[in-house]
């Protein structure tokens, strides 16, 4: 794997989802290297419709005037996968803006990965801005990986025009307190959303999700699959609404959050829900949390396995079907050997090391 040299420590970086042939991009404390950093105004995802009440439940409202007025633009090239990779360097506060514009029609990918170099407690918070234009596709995948000390809050504010196409894959490999939002704008007929993710949790870790989708266009679809593994004393958070303007006739929309429990002090808690004004739809919601299959884990050591073997085979199952999202296979297999390595502990030995390596 291609080593990157860090300047300010002149200590090495690496990343492990580092992709040959990407288009790749360092932001250090939230100043960009070869990326434009610019003043631009805050996309404005709010819909035609009043939507307030759900605006007040929010843990922190929308506020289009405290986000920073310069942002880290990213403008992908179609065929090109382009890979940005936060690094936080200093323990003091970052306030960071991302937007990504896929401001003509085409196919698009984009991989965004935070890490911290040290076992500092490091605050970030940021606004990521997706704005997709008609005829686009964007594959996005975040891929979060940062200290047990860490606060990381991420504002994910989107809008999805007519016939335009999203993914989003969010994996929360680790961390110390995560918050999650996002924002969806779906403004334009026929536009599709496919909002994914998947969460590791240990120890004290804290990780919430917060989403509110909104149909605003006739005949659009989305589709929302959300799953954490959770142990030790950690905690999960997850709330999820669907909004279906009066105008939006014929949606479609879909929305499941499952957690799988593996000791007995770990909670999730989940509140997806549906607010429907218009009468020709297609929607549904559903939440689960639980331990381990005793069939599944029985059945497998009836075949030789051993306990520890089968519950991270459980394990990694359950995961599956967040990392099958994942469109690009080369990306999908370096995340799935991540989140097995995670799954097994073999992360914990290099606690202290601080390099980012996974």
């Amino acid at each position: 794997m291609e080593e990157f040299r860090y300047i300010p420590k002149n200590e090495l970086f690496k990343c492990s989802v580092d992709l040959p042939g990407a288009r790749k991009f360092f932001v250090w404390d939230g100043v960009p290297e070869g990326l434009p950093f610019r003043e631009m105004p805050a996309l404005d995802v709010s819909a035609a419709f009043d939507v307030s009440s759900r605006m007040e439940r929010m843990e922190y409202p929308v506020c289009l005037e405290c986000v920073p007025k310069k942002a880290v633009e990213i403008v992908p090239e179609e065929g090109v996968l382009t890979q940005v990779i936060f690094v936080r360097v200093s323990p003091s506060e970052v306030l960071g803006r991302v937007r990504i514009n896929c401001d003509r029609p085409g196919s698009y990918e984009v991989v965004l990965c935070s890490h911290t170099t040290g076992q500092e407690r490091f605050s970030t918070k940021e606004t990521v801005e997706v704005n997709v234009c008609g005829g686009a596709k964007l594959d996005l995948v975040v891929m979060q990986n940062e200290n047990s000390l860490s606060v990381h809050k991420s504002d994910f504010r989107i809008k999805a025009e007519e016939n335009s196409s999203l993914k989003i894959n969010i994996i929360t490999l680790h961390a110390g307190n995560v918050s999650n939002r996002l924002q969806c704008l779906l403004s334009g007929k026929k536009a599709e959303c496919c909002l994914n993710g998947l969460y590791l949790e240990d120890g004290e870790q804290n990780i919430d999700t917060d989403i509110t989708l909104i149909h605003n266009a006739e005949e659009c679809v989305s589709h929302q699959l959300f799953k954490g593994i959770l142990s030790g004393h950690s905690r999960s958070r997850f709330t999820g609404e669907v909004v279906v303007s009066p105008s939006a006739q014929k949606t479609e929309a879909y929305q499941a959050n499952n957690n799988l429990l593996v000791s007995d002090d770990a909670r999730a808690s989940s509140d997806p829900h549906l607010v429907i004004y218009a009468d020709d739809v297609k929607c549904s919601h559903g939440s689960t949390a639980g331990s381990v299959g005793d069939q599944e884990l029985f059945y497998m050591r009836s075949r030789g396995i051993s306990e520890s073997e089968a519950r991270i085979l459980q394990q990694q199952a359950f995961a599956a079907a967040v990392l099958e999202q994942v469109s690009k296979g080369e990306l999908r297999e370096r995340l799935s050997c991540l989140v097995e390595r995670r799954l097994r502990g073999e992360n914990t030995v290099c606690a202290g090391c601080g390099k980012g390596c996974c």
